[in-house]
């Protein structure tokens, strides 16, 4: 066994658990670490207090005055907790998270200096904007870009550091960011989903957009991660033949928790209470060491956050706890990978979901209307929808029987396809008193009895309603949840502002009711809709040859898949919604794609490394072993050798192939790489590296893993797949 292997796989086995020993209940650990309510009204005058939460529920302007007294009450409290440096923590287009810290400490003569933190801090900063990815809006030689505080989301402790959520835009005024058309979305589906819950209940004057998401992720021993230079260096292996034993026999989903996971998990979620993540629920995932963390619903916008600094505090209680854990779509073959589930709702300031039915036809009716028109909504926008979960690693799980297709859809179930069917029938214009009736009580007072009995689910829909919202299942794991969440909530704001122009129209022009017209529009988007309702196996063949017939998309990769992002019809939509400019969607179009190719070209370069610098020498090392043995066993039996050593003249001819395999192959993706860099279009670079380069890798593959089944387990190099997946 190469010592590297030995060493790393010597130190994971006789690694113990690093244990925690939890101080406090989670109730009490709630929210600690956070600038909330509670601490707000223990540290803000009044006035003070009503200014931020004014801006936090009704997005006013807090004026100087207000900020220089909240900053001066976030620096005492920060203090109190021995916080020594702020800094505004920001989700610039890299994917991740930024922060730049500075102290609060100022000299101020003489010797002598202060704590300093004041409204200028606290509202606006200007960190270098020339190093992140803005997709041509800025040039590198221009670097000013603001970070703006939002209100909406509370400051929060992080170590010795108090971090104030912000907004990332261009001197120039752009968005530079996730957050920033995430908010504008926000605002417009508050702004039109409004409007239409007036027309059920006139108390109504907020509606909120809620996230719950779903984290997959794997815990790997970080000895056993530092020994792959791919999972180092892409989040993923690029090669390894598949263990024997995998998750076949599903006994490990939903199985006992390993002790070294659940201690690390213990410390997450103890991490989490403090910072105000509501996480419930944690349990194993269907692959070997793959394990899932949920919390309760939150606000979305404050669940983008939480989601984003989860993923940075996941990373460093791994590593506390010799872990590394793998947030990468795909980061084994053979085996499922990981999504990030985004179960999405509306509801109202007077605390109605408005995507569960109630009790009476009325809320049914409410009910059925922002049902429909969700529908409608991704029926007209689906390709947008799968640009905005598109990323190099999520082409890898979508459709692999682990996660939905690249084909959208939406499951509601058999009862609620029948509820839009009966719906369908209704008569077009006014309604007779007796139609009102039994349409009220024989369809919508029904539905929550229907729901009681609709739990099944379609795990290979992209789009499904589960009960009392909708669940996007077909977002990546390392994503970042404003991506789909933005596209959601500005398609579905687009489509409530349609259907009020619809419904009025009915009302003024035609003489109808409130309640006929709603009917007779939702009857009109129930017969428009049905090519984007599917009930069946979303991996059959059939699926995409009736996909195609109702017109869907199916973008398999992600250079085709955020063309929408760029089409006439989403700039129109984005630009109608106030959610981004021309230049700032084109920008993201641009950044998209650069990373696309970066990410494949760093892929190739790892595999082309590790394929030539670790498993040929080693080939090479274990034919010669061969060959000596052939050798000796020529000298040994003359006439009869090649009787006697068949297998072994069979195995060297076998390596020699798969060598010169590895050899061609890495020499063809050199060149077809050198090619694609050339290219001065972004979208072509893309193309290239996808349909050019990219393809090399699975035959590269191929290479290496026959090798590493041939090949003494003593000189391979490179820790396998079953060590990695199977060690706890």
């Amino acid at each position: 066994m190469s010592n590297f292997r030995f060493q790393a796989l010597k130190e994971t086995l006789n690694r113990k658990p690093v244990e925690f020993v939890e101080t406090q209940k989670q109730s009490e650990l709630f929210g600690r670490n956070v600038f909330n309510e509670i601490t707000m009204r223990q540290y803000l005058t009044k006035d003070a207090f009503n200014g931020v939460l004014s801006a936090m529920k009704l997005g006013t302007k807090i004026d100087r005055k207000i900020a220089d007294q909240v900053a001066s009450s976030m620096k005492e409290w920060a203090l109190s907790k021995g916080v020594s440096h702020y800094t505004h923590w920001f989700q610039p287009l890299t994917g991740g998270t930024a922060e730049k810290h500075d102290a609060f400490f100022e000299p101020i003569g003489e010797g002598n200096a202060i704590e300093r933190f004041g409204g200028n801090e606290l509202v606006q900063q200007e960190p270098d904007a020339s190093s992140f990815p803005s997709g041509g809006i800025r040039n590198t030689f221009e670097a000013r870009g603001y970070t703006a505080w939002d209100p909406t989301s509370p400051a929060f402790i992080y170590g010795t550091t108090l971090c104030v959520p912000t907004i990332f835009v261009a001197y120039t005024g752009e968005a530079l960011d996730n957050k920033t058309p995430l908010l504008r979305a926000l605002h417009a589906v508050d702004k039109h989903a409004t409007a239409i819950a007036k027309y059920f209940d006139k108390n109504v004057t907020k509606v909120i957009a809620s996230l719950g998401w779903e984290q997959e992720y794997f815990l790997i021993d970080k000895a056993l991660v530092n020994s792959r230079p791919d999972l180092i260096m892409t989040g993923r292996t690029l090669l390894g033949h598949t263990a024997a034993k995998g998750q076949q026999l599903d006994d490990h989903y939903f199985g006992s928790i390993p002790q070294r996971a659940m201690n690390f998990m213990r410390e997450l979620e103890f991490e989490c209470m403090k910072l105000g993540i509501p996480v419930k629920t944690r349990h194993n995932e269907v692959a070997p060491n793959q394990f899932e963390l949920a919390p309760i619903y939150e606000e979305a916008n404050l669940a983008v956050d939480h989601n984003s600094l989860l993923m940075d505090i996941m990373g460093k209680v791994a590593s506390k706890h010799n872990f590394r854990a793998l947030l990468h779509e795909k980061p084994f073959a053979g085996i499922n990978g990981s999504g990030k589930h985004n179960n999405w709702s509306l509801s109202t300031d007077t605390d109605v979901n408005l995507l569960g039915p109630g009790k009476t036809p009325m809320r049914n009716l409410q009910f059925l209307t922002f049902f429909i028109n969700t529908i409608k909504a991704i029926l007209e926008y689906e390709e947008l929808m799968r640009a905005g979960i598109a990323s190099a690693g999520n082409d890898h799980r979508l459709g692999a029987n682990e996660a939905p297709p690249s084909i959208i859809s939406i499951f509601i179930g058999e009862q609620l396809s029948n509820v839009l069917k009966e719906l369908e029938s209704v008569t077009a214009g006014k309604l007779s008193p007796q139609e009102k009736t039994d349409l009220k009580l024989n369809v919508v007072g029904k539905i929550p009895e229907i729901l009681l009995d609709n739990t099944d689910r379609n795990r290979t829909s992209p789009f499904a309603f589960t009960g009392n919202k909708f669940e996007f299942r077909a977002v990546g794991s390392q994503a970042n949840c404003a991506n789909p969440m933005t596209v959601l909530n500005t398609i579905v704001a687009k489509q409530l502002k349609e259907f009020k122009i619809e419904v009025d129209r009915l009302i003024h022009k035609k003489d109808l009711k409130k309640d006929e017209a709603i009917f007779n529009v939702l009857r009109e988007y129930i017969k428009q809709s049905k090519n984007i309702l599917f009930e069946g196996n979303g991996y059959s063949k059939e699926w995409e040859k009736e996909s195609k017939k109702r017109g869907l998309s199916n973008n398999k990769t992600t250079p085709v898949a955020i063309k929408a992002k760029i089409s006439q019809k989403a700039i129109d939509l984005y630009q109608e919604m106030e959610v981004m400019s021309e230049v700032e969607i084109k920008a993201r179009h641009e950044i998209e794609l650069d990373e696309y190719s970066l990410r494949i070209q760093i892929e190739g370069r790892v595999l082309g490394d590790i394929a030539l610098n670790h498993v040929i020498p080693t080939a090479v090392k274990y034919q010669n072993v061969l060959i000596e043995n052939a050798t000796g066993l020529k000298e040994l039996f003359g006439k009869d050798f090649e009787k006697i050593a068949k297998e072994q003249l069979e195995l060297i001819k076998n390596i020699s192939k798969h060598l010169g395999g590895i050899n061609s192959k890495v020499k063809a993706m050199v060149e077809e790489r050198k090619k694609a860099n050339v290219l001065e279009s972004t979208e072509s670079k893309a193309i290239a590296y996808c349909d050019k380069v990219k393809p090399y890798f699975d035959e590269i593959r191929y290479h290496c893993d026959k090798l590493e089944v041939m090949i003494d387990d003593e000189l391979w190099p490179l820790v396998k797949y079953r060590e990695m997946l199977l060690t706890r």
